[in-house]
């Protein structure tokens, strides 16, 4: 069996636009007790969209996408950011692909596994 894959998108929905440029890296991990092992990083695209972010391993259980949305947020809005990252950790069974898209706004996320 295949191994899990995983994208990822972000929409701005406060101006209902993809947010581009945001870094994001993928980690991953055998169990909950075992270490984070980051398995690669990429940005996001003009369409707000990670394309290729790396396969997580064989035997991986949970994986973490880590959004730095810091840089982003302070671009477009005045002064700091709220929340200068979103870590969203999720759990994984081989031969299943996982969307899990972020809604951002200033002072609020959602996240939800898409198809």
């Amino acid at each position: 069996m295949s191994t899990a894959s995983v994208s990822t998108h972000i929409l701005d929905t406060s101006i209902g636009r993809p947010a581009q440029d945001v870094p994001v890296s993928l980690s991953a991990r055998e169990d909950a007790e075992a270490e984070w092992t980051e398995l690669g990083s990429s940005a996001t695209d003009a369409d707000g969209r990670c394309k290729d972010l790396p396969a997580p391993p064989e035997g991986t259980t949970q994986v973490r996408l880590r959004f730095e949305t810091g840089t982003y947020l302070s671009a477009h809005r005045d002064g700091d950011a709220f929340f200068p990252e979103v870590t969203v950790t999720f759990a994984v069974v081989p031969g299943e692909h996982y969307h899990v898209p972020l809604l951002l706004n200033p002072f609020g996320y959602s996240v939800y596994r898409g198809s």
